[in-house]
């Protein structure tokens, strides 16, 4: 059998060819060039022109947005399915790196003979609109999964560490916290050998009472002054010849304890071996206290973070509800939070009036997620002193609206019409697929919502308008 003839044979079977007549197989047949490929072979590069229909009768291939397959295949080709630039398709050039997973044999026609095709069969044209349309739904099925992927590793990563941070303080305070209340059990037998009045020991109890509780609300000094203040104590300790002053001292100044409160002590205690007795229990109180604060703040702060992950996700609520907007926003600014703490002021001028929409709380959640994440790239090259996000948000008849603006450079003009197509990216190769934008604008319309932007250098703003509550059943 003739190489032409085995072709046409392998046309017949093909199924998107199946059942069209003989002589058109044999012409098309014709016009093909047949090429193998070994596994691991280059077939095209990103950037090189499609000018080719390609029709894979054996193999498989991968074709990587990267060139290097590190983010996953964003296209893939196997025996029987139809590929390069196909009638009507606007592509002019291949997104992607193609090569060969396994043996691969392609048959490939040339675009320059589509005209004479479409003429010559009709019908195989309509069944390559077809083709065309199951490629585009799927490669960009591909792309948001892959894009929802990166951003979850982006939130998942920044929630790593704004977790780690008060989870290792909370590990550090109490360790530090056995060892303080170690010593303060030792302080204790030692204050129990000294023969106390019993209004010596109200005294302790009371002052040591009313200094946890100030500690709590001390002002943090400047630290000229800090240092100043602790040479004071420090000299009032050393004259009273307290063993460790100057550790005394450092204490009691964070606490906003002053020379006033020492002398206190002095005066119901003396200034013998008692009071420096008296005063280590009371540091070692104080530090107790510190520290039992530090580990509640910490587990604070991580309960606030899983917190605003479960309202940023809408964990155990039902995918349709009434949504707060500003409780949305700020979920998603904790979640961010890793982001914007490199120079970046937040302006929030939130309207208190502001109506609850009916929506899937995660989808607007990834509305606001894209749109601040961008504005944070935007406003990459700018001095920090530059760099500021504003959210502001009004009811309007009818809608509520949320603008995000940053302090970037601005969108060029030449691309504005540009910056909500599917793909389109001013990111370099594996830092954005050009989705973010494109599922911000599906995700707003599906709640009969709108976006906008206006953009000049030095400040762009996007505007999304929601309807108050949308129509039953028009959410999803």
């Amino acid at each position: 059998m003739t190489p032409a003839a085995d072709l046409l044979s392998e046309f017949r079977d093909f199924p998107v060819l199946q059942g069209l007549p003989e002589e058109h197989l044999a012409w098309l047949a014709s016009q093909a060039e047949v090429l193998e490929f070994e596994p691991g072979e280059q077939i095209f590069r990103v950037g090189d022109p499609a000018l080719s229909m390609v029709f894979f009768l054996k193999g498989e291939i991968h074709v990587w947005r990267d060139g290097a397959g590190h983010d996953g295949p964003v296209y893939i080709g196997r025996a029987g399915e139809v590929g390069g630039v196909l009638p009507y398709s606007r592509m002019t050039h291949y997104l992607g790196t193609g090569r060969a997973i396994l043996p691969t044999r392609v048959a490939q026609v040339s675009s320059s003979i589509f005209p004479e095709m479409l003429v010559r069969m009709p019908e195989l044209g309509q069944r390559l609109v077809g083709a065309m349309s199951d490629r585009i739904r799927e490669s960009t099925k591909a792309e948001q999964q892959r894009d929802r992927l990166m951003a979850l590793g982006k939130l998942s990563a920044g929630l790593a560490h704004e977790l780690n941070n008060p989870a290792a303080a909370a590990r550090r305070a109490a360790s530090s916290l056995l060892e303080a209340l170690t010593e303060l059990r030792d302080l204790n037998s030692r204050l129990e050998s000294h023969a106390l009045s019993t209004g010596q020991r109200q005294f302790l109890n009371r002052q040591e009472e009313t200094a946890s509780r100030d500690a709590a609300s001390a002002q943090p000094l400047d630290s000229l002054a800090q240092s100043e203040r602790e040479e004071e104590l420090a000299s009032w300790l050393d004259r009273r010849r307290v063993e460790d002053g100057w550790k005394l001292a450092s204490a009691f100044v964070e606490s906003g304890i002053d020379l006033g409160k020492l002398d206190l002590f002095s005066e119901a205690l003396g200034d013998g071996p008692i009071l420096g007795d008296a005063l280590k229990h009371l540091s070692a109180t104080l530090t107790v206290t510190k520290l039992a604060q530090e580990i509640e703040n910490s587990v604070t702060r991580i309960s606030e973070l899983v917190r605003a992950v479960k309202e940023y996700s809408f964990m155990d609520q039902v995918a349709q509800r009434e949504i707060d907007v500003h409780q949305g926003i700020e979920s998603t600014l904790t979640i961010l939070g890793h982001r914007l703490k490199n120079g970046i002021s937040i302006e929030r001028a939130y309207d208190p009036a502001l109506p609850r929409v009916c929506a899937h709380g995660t989808e607007l959640n990834q509305v606001w997620t894209n749109l601040i994440d961008n504005a944070i790239d935007a406003m990459a090259e700018r001095p920090d002193g530059a760099r500021f996000l504003r959210i502001r948000t009004r009811q309007e008849p009818g809608h509520i609206l949320v603008e995000i603006a940053d302090s970037g450079a601005g969108i060029p003009g030449e691309i504005e019409g540009r910056v909500f197509d599917p793909f389109f990216t001013t990111k370099d190769v594996g830092e954005g697929t050009g989705l973010g934008l494109d599922i911000v604008r599906r995700i707003v319309r599906q709640h009969q919502g709108s976006i906008r932007f206006e953009s000049k250098p030095g400040e762009t703003t996007f505007q999304v308008r929601l309807p108050q509550r949308a129509k039953e059943g028009t959410v999803g």
